[in-house]
């Protein structure tokens, strides 16, 4: 596991009232979507990771976002900003505040690869 940042301590620690509707959200999604059997159906055509260049994103870090951009229906653009503004959605994708995010493009990549 990963050391956690003083943000990612603060946040954590801080005690809320009630759940906002993305961690009502998120959480159905994870009790409902099947991940293993989604990530193995989409494996073989993803990128390998391991080739020169920049290393491709985790895809279920891109499936997580996919869904998110789905439920949300919102635009590549709308959901890389929605990424870098919404601590819930990061914690659902799986990345840290230190981490990089998907830009617009990748997003778009990732859903023709879906197409």
């Amino acid at each position: 596991m990963e050391q956690l940042s003083f943000s990612d301590l603060e946040t954590s620690l801080r005690r809320k009232t009630r759940k906002t509707r993305t961690e009502r959200l998120t959480e159905r999604l994870e009790k409902l979507v099947p991940w293993s059997d989604l990530l193995a159906l989409i494996q073989p055509f993803y990128y390998e990771s391991g080739r020169r260049g920049r290393q491709p994103f985790p895809l279920e870090l891109m499936l997580r976002i996919h869904l998110l951009q789905i439920a949300y229906n919102m635009s590549d653009p709308q959901m890389e900003d929605f990424l870098h503004e919404n601590s819930t959605a990061r914690k659902f994708v799986g990345l840290a505040l230190a981490d990089r995010t998907p830009d617009e493009s990748t997003i778009l990549q990732f859903r023709h690869l879906l197409e």
